[in-house]
C-alpha cells in the first residue's frame, strides 16, 4: 500500500448496511485510528446533519465527531460561496434537515421561492407536486439548478427506492435544464474534501462499496480507490469496467 495521508470512507455498504453493522468496516476505522492515519467519512446522504451522521456511526461502534464528516450539503454550500460573489444569495431548497440546516444556517444564504439564484435539490421523502412546481418555475426564471447527488436509487433492504437523481430527472424534464451535480461520483465533492484536509489527490484513497458512486468518484478526481464487496457492487459487476486500485471481499483484507 502507498503511504496515503487521507482515507475518504463511504458509509452505507461500507461501515453499515441499513441497521446492520459491517464489522470489518468498523475494525478498519479503528485500525486507522490506531495507526494515526487521517480520514473523512464521505457520504452522499443529505438527509442527516453531520451530528446525526456521527450519532448513527456511534450506534455502530464508531466514535467520531462532526469534523470527520463531509456531505454533499457541505460541499454544495462551499462550492456556491466560492463561485458566487453575490451576498446574500437566494436559494430554493428541496430536501430534508441535513440540507436545510447546512445551507440556511449560513448568513450568506436566504430562502426565496420567487426569484432565487439557485435551486438546490436533495433527497426528500416528503416530495410534493407543489415543490416540483416551485422549483421548475424558479429554474425557468434563471435560477442555477444544483443536484446534491445523482443517485437514481437508494437500496433499502431488498428493494431499490427512488433516489435524488430521480427527483432531479423529473425537474430536468420539466425545466429543460440539466442540474450541476455535487456529490459522488462527481469530482466536486472529492476536491472539496481534499482541500478541507489539505491533501493532494495522489495522497488520498477512496474506500467504498458502490462502483458507480464511490469508485467512479475516485476515477473522476484522480484518487486511488478501494472497493469492498460488502455492499452494492459485486465482482461480476466489474466486467469491462476500469478496475479499482484495490479490491477486497471485506476491509479486514486490506493491510495498512
Amino acid at each position: 500500500m502507498k503511504d496515503y495521508r487521507l482515507f475518504l470512507i463511504d458509509l452505507d455498504g461500507t461501515i453499515y448496511r441499513g441497521k446492520e453493522t459491517i464489522e470489518s468496516g468498523v475494525r478498519f476505522v479503528k485500525r486507522l485510528d490506531e495507526a494515526g492515519l487521517d480520514y473523512l467519512f464521505l457520504t452522499n446522504n443529505t438527509t442527516r446533519t453531520p451530528q446525526m451522521v456521527a450519532d448513527k456511526l456511534a450506534g455502530h461502534g464508531v466514535k467520531t465527531d462532526v469534523s470527520k464528516i463531509y456531505t454533499p450539503s457541505m460541499a454544495t454550500a462551499s462550492y456556491i460561496l466560492e463561485k458566487d460573489a453575490k451576498r446574500p444569495i437566494g436559494v430554493y431548497i428541496i430536501g430534508q434537515i441535513g440540507l436545510w440546516k447546512e445551507i440556511l444556517d449560513r448568513p450568506e444564504f436566504y430562502y426565496d421561492e420567487e426569484n432565487p439564484d439557485y435551486v438546490i435539490v436533495g433527497m426528500d421523502t416528503d416530495l410534493t407536486y407543489h415543490k416540483l412546481m416551485v422549483a421548475t418555475r424558479c429554474i425557468h426564471r434563471g435560477a442555477v439548478f444544483i443536484g446534491t447527488n445523482s443517485d437514481q436509487n437508494l437500496p433499502v433492504g431488498k428493494e431499490l427506492r427512488p433516489g435524488n437523481g430521480s427527483i432531479c430527472a423529473a425537474l430536468e424534464v420539466a425545466s429543460g435544464q440539466k442540474p450541476l451535480f455535487i456529490g459522488k461520483p462527481e469530482a466536486i465533492i472529492v476536491n472539496r474534501a481534499l482541500d478541507l484536509a489539505g491533501v493532494r489527490a495522489e495522497e488520498a484513497l477512496i474506500v467504498g462499496d458502490n462502483y458507480p458512486t464511490d469508485i467512479m468518484a475516485g476515477i473522476n478526481s484522480g484518487v486511488d480507490t478501494l472497493l469492498t464487496l460488502t455492499g452494492v457492487t459485486q465482482k461480476a459487476d466489474l466486467a469491462g469496467l476500469t478496475p479499482p486500485t484495490y479490491l477486497v471481499n471485506d476491509l479486514d483484507e486490506f493491510s495498512l
